[in-house]
């Protein structure tokens, strides 16, 4: 079947914002990538596409598709940024009516479609973990068109990279805060510079984890190494750290400035996993932590999982959670999550950001139950305050438990919202609804993922703003001045 040819009027991005023909790619595998930038397996498909496109440099044009899930992310800008924190060097085209996407029939997120040199549909794959058999085609159609005499066009694709209008500041893309409430500090993951940057609360930089470059090294803190970590724990001068597109838990000694890996195998866990112990335990994006007692309670995104991980024998395993994606309550072995970014616990529940459900849900860890305090499902969603049946999110990060109430990172509304979990409501607190860095009453953010409380006041991860800001309880925002910090290099 012949590949559709991408329709007019459509906006690109890593292309100088010029547009791709499939026409002009005749020489060339191409792949497409059918993709939103919210899906964890999206996300999973991501160095697969970079091997891919590492292997056949000469060869193959990725070129990604982005159908969105929610209305967030149907704006350009929004894609951009995505792209720059995912570090994606490929054409990318703004598909916000699905008129790619259909032409395609395409079902799914991520759907992948290889493109042979004449411009025919050769193969479809749908979800991730297919880097092997797309592999196995790209490498074959390339010996056999060679063998065959057909002319194969052999330059590289000149992309016209997002990053290189785009500045480098001291923080990039920061998914998550963590405040100490006894010690003057704050714990930013830096994830975009692959670190944990230590500060006072006024800013001042106190230490720094890692040595800025993408790796799964252990060591000293200059000489250890993260992949886009995200959320922390403490336990006095132990700090743990989902690491999370290395697919493991690291452990950070603060007094002796050591960084060690204490879970996950470096390897992304398959469907049937059921844990194991430490280091033999193969894991699947963890996204935030929550400690209570001995416990480590996991957001596994990657499987729609919360897990937890004994710290006195290191045995981690699933908690709650099928692996079906979904909204469905109950025991925790016959609960249904959705991507679970945000975890926070008052020491008796845990609360839980459910990202792609667009919910915040509660786990009853006595009676062992499972049930939603506000959502309804994998594509309701949006911005609204009230009860139940009338409050909606738009995939929140971020969740925070204090003082009876939850303050959750409104990720896609650009907000933080208040979420009382007897009530089951939910009121806007801070932040406009639209995307922007506005200090003052109530403030503007740009899709935050994560929040902590200490001494009177909110500390936000402003991802996309590259920022922290800080907001009293009366709602007035400023934005935190990292002092002493270097952008990285």
């Amino acid at each position: 079947m012949k590949a559709s040819e991408f329709p007019e009027n459509m906006e690109w991005l890593n292309t100088g914002g010029k547009p791709v023909r499939l026409a002009d790619l005749r020489g060339k595998m191409v792949l497409l990538d059918f993709w939103t930038y919210c899906c964890i397996n999206c996300m999973h498909v991501i160095p697969e596409l970079k091997k891919l496109e590492a292997r056949y440099p000469n060869n193959l044009v990725v070129i990604g598709v982005h159908s969105a899930k929610f209305l967030n992310e149907q704006v350009t800008e929004n894609i951009r940024q995505a792209i720059l924190r995912y570090e994606l060097e490929h054409p990318v085209v703004n598909d916000d009516e699905f008129r790619i996407w259909s032409a395609y029939g395409v079902h799914a997120w991520p759907t992948l479609v290889l493109v042979d040199p004449e411009g025919y549909i050769i193969a479809e794959y749908s979800g991730e973990g297919n880097y092997e058999e797309i592999d196995r085609q790209i490498e074959g159609y390339i010996k056999w068109w060679r063998q065959q005499g057909k002319k194969l066009d052999e330059t590289p694709f000149a992309a016209v990279l997002e990053k290189l209008r785009s500045g480098s500041g001291p923080l990039s893309f920061p998914g998550k805060i963590l405040a100490d409430p006894d010690k003057d500090r704050l714990f930013i993951a830096d994830s975009g510079h692959n670190r944990i940057v230590i500060t006072r609360r006024n800013g001042q930089v106190l230490d720094i984890a890692g040595s800025g470059e993408a790796g799964a090294k252990d060591g000293t803190f200059e000489e250890a190494t993260f992949f886009h970590p995200q959320g922390m724990a403490l336990d006095g001068d132990v700090l743990y750290v989902a690491d999370t597109e290395n697919h493991l838990i690291r452990r950070l000694d603060l007094i002796s400035r050591t960084v060690t890996t204490i879970a996950g195998t470096g390897q992304q866990t398959g469907f049937l996993s059921a844990g194991g112990l430490g280091r033999g335990a193969a894991l699947s994006s963890p996204w935030d932590l929550a400690l209570v007692g001995n416990n480590l309670y996991i957001a596994m995104a990657g499987t729609h999982q919360i897990w937890v991980m004994d710290l006195t024998n290191t045995l981690v395993e699933p908690y709650a959670g099928t692996r079906r994606e979904g909204i469905r309550d109950g025991t925790l072995d016959g609960s249904d999550w959705a991507q679970p970014s945000g975890i926070s616990s008052d020491g008796k529940k845990l609360y839980v950001a459910d990202s792609e459900t667009s919910s915040v849900r509660e786990i009853d860890m006595d009676a062992k139950r499972v049930r939603t305090v506000v959502g309804r499902g994998l594509f309701i969603f949006g911005d609204s305050d009230g009860g139940s049946n009338e409050a909606r999110l738009q995939h929140p990060l971020g969740v925070l438990y204090h003082n009876g109430l939850l303050y959750v990172a409104d990720t896609y509304n650009h907000k933080i919202k208040i979420v009382n979990p007897v009530e089951n409501t939910a009121k806007t607190f801070l932040g406009s609804g639209r995307p922007g860095h506005k200090d003052g009453g109530g403030g503007e953010f740009y899709e935050p993922g994560g929040l902590d409380f200490v001494d009177g006041k909110f500390y936000i991860a402003d991802t996309n703003n590259n920022a922290v800001r800080v907001a009293d309880t009366a709602g007035n925002v400023t934005t935190l001045e990292i002092k002493g910090l270097k952008p990285q290099l």
